[in-house]
């Protein structure tokens, strides 16, 4: 499954700076706002280290790693709900995305000027929230003329459903709230508002773009946003982008290494921006791997052996028989299939099966 996240953020506040670090397509970075006019899409490489050690074992001709998508989009204004700026042309592209990666400007700098004078993450992020639940109270609206004459003059239970949904959202999104806070028990109800592609309704990751001493242990800036996300569950990520640009500079695995170790960081926050928007939505990799191909694949947590199958090819669901499952650690410690077989650590699953995080997976199907 192809994962597509969108980074957004007022203009001028590193978006397109993350947005080279973390693809090989380059956007135009520059100090004036609406640098980045259409959106631009990279495929990162998803860091797995368990890939690498299967294709070790195994050899193979080719090895696959799974893949994210990141979409640069179009610098954000006040407005943006009306058409101002680039307003429509965001608010479209944004509505295709999996999550929003919010990027604000958490560092003091005189020569990249804000759109709006002053530095306060707090305050862009408000702005960017106001505007998307604009939009989103508009499209609720919209579609709750439509509706409701439906389910008042047909009788229609679905519409009648479907309305009650609607005015949920609409509740919460007068009230300046983005309808992410509301809940549904239902799988009915659930499946009714993901239809409705709502923008504030998707999972979202902040992002702190800080300078190069705050990389570490964040700022006064990074503590206000904290703050004011407290309540809405999100997650927080720190980010030094004019660094990550560097490092992304370096040509080999052990000076991006030294380089992260020389400012007291493990990981790179490409790497940690990954792991985190993986965590977001929910999603976790299984493997298939022999002399051809070692190749990861990205799941939902929570799918049977079935729907996996299926992200290989819908041929593979449809007549699904069965799945012969090895653990991860067995793979490794025993070293091969064969081994694996003799010393009985492969499973025979059925369509039942709820599929674990770094399970190796042959799937027997019959069309």
């Amino acid at each position: 499954m192809a994962l597509q996240c969108g980074i957004v953020g007022l203009p001028n506040v590193g978006k397109s700076t993350l947005f080279n670090c973390l693809s090989n397509a380059k956007a135009q970075s520059a100090n004036f706002p609406f640098c980045t006019i259409e959106p631009n899409v990279g495929v990162i490489t998803v860091p797995d280290d368990r890939l690498n050690k299967l294709a070790e074992i195994d050899k193979p001709q080719r090895l696959i790693p799974t893949t994210v998508e990141i979409v640069d989009i179009a610098g954000l204004v006040k407005g943006a709900s009306k058409g101002e700026g680039l307003g429509n042309k965001f608010l479209a592209n944004i509505r295709e995305t999996d999550a929003i990666i919010h990027v604000l400007r958490c560092f003091d700098d005189e020569n990249v000027v804000h759109v709006d004078g002053s530095v306060n993450p707090v305050r862009d992020k408000e702005i960017i929230d106001a505007e998307l639940q604009l939009k989103d109270l508009e499209t609720v609206e919209s579609r709750l003329s439509k509706v409701q004459k439906q389910a008042q003059t047909g009788g229609d239970k679905q519409a009648k459903r479907l309305v009650e949904v609607l005015l949920r959202f609409k509740e919460v999104l007068e009230q300046g709230q983005s309808a992410r806070v509301v809940s549904f028990d239902s799988k009915e109800d659930q499946r009714l508002a993901a239809d409705l592609f709502l923008l504030t309704d998707k999972p979202v990751l902040y992002v702190c773009n800080v300078d190069e001493a705050s990389a570490v242990s964040g700022n006064k800036y990074v503590e206000q946003v904290r703050e004011a996300v407290k309540n809405e569950g999100a997650d927080i990520l720190v980010v030094a982008a004019k660094i990550e640009s560097e490092i992304a500079e370096l040509d080999t695995y052990d000076e991006r290494q030294l380089f992260l170790g020389e400012i007291g960081l493990e990981e790179s926050g490409v790497v940690r921006l990954i792991k985190t928007a993986y965590h977001l939505l929910d999603l976790q990799t299984y493997f298939t791997t022999g002399a051809d191909e070692t190749r990861a694949w990205t799941f939902t947590r929570g799918s049977k052996a079935p729907q996996c199958a299926g992200i290989i090819h819908t041929d593979f669901e449809k007549g699904f028989i069965r799945a012969e499952v090895i653990k991860y650690d067995d793979y490794v410690r025993l070293g091969s299939e064969a081994a694996c077989r003799e010393a009985g650590k492969i499973g025979i699953e059925g369509k039942e099966y709820v599929v674990q995080d770094g399970d190796i997976l042959h799937f027997r199907f019959n069309v």
